[in-house]
């Protein structure tokens, strides 16, 4: 489970952590650090079944948006700035041709079109829950949770503001997104 730190609590108004705060966390100790509404979350580093589904999902996709001239697919460690409290290192996330100005040669600053978080058992209610709420509150138009444990992808998309589930694939299913309509993603191939 991602372990949450926050700052002591006043008696008057709560403290929250921001940017200048996340610079000065050490990153040479293997533990992902991330800024959630002000409260930091710490994960450990990904098992290895997890890099494998991030590294195949992500050769999927690039290829198809290198192919396509969209945009740019990047993976973590990559910081998402979409607040001064809400700083978020997903799995893989994909920016839009039109969008490049949110990408800067330090981070990335503003919502990307399309984020992915790979469940492992520390971040699943992380992922499930906060990270959903923050990505639909900061406009990422597309978050696919993949759920390696039972061989999924659940594709939300943001209508009228929140997110409505778009579709769930199971298995040995190909797999759909809005984003990229014709790109088929056989997962077989993402869990193997």
């Amino acid at each position: 489970m991602s372990e949450i730190l926050t700052l002591p609590k006043s008696n008057t108004k709560r403290d929250f952590l921001t940017y200048e705060n996340y610079v000065t966390f050490p990153d040479q100790d293997g533990i992902k650090k991330e800024i959630i509404e002000g409260e930091l979350y710490m994960t450990p580093a990904p098992a290895t079944k997890h890099q494998i589904v991030s590294r195949n999902l992500f050769r999927f996709i690039d290829d198809y948006v290198v192919k396509h001239d969209l945009g740019e697919v990047l993976f973590a460690p990559c910081d998402v700035i979409l607040s001064n409290f809400n700083i978020i290192q997903p799995d893989i996330l994909f920016i839009a041709k039109e969008n490049y100005t949110i990408l800067t040669d330090q981070n990335i600053q503003g919502a990307p079109d399309l984020v992915i978080e790979i469940l492992s058992p520390a971040s699943i209610e992380t992922d499930r829950i906060q990270k959903k709420l923050i990505y639909e509150k900061f406009g990422v138009k597309e978050y696919w949770i993949v759920d390696p444990q039972n061989r999924s992808i659940e594709v939300w998309i943001l209508k009228d503001k929140k997110y409505q589930l778009y579709f769930q694939t199971k298995k040995d299913q190909y797999h759909r997104s809005q984003l990229f309509r014709d790109l088929k993603i056989d997962l077989v191939s993402i869990f193997k």
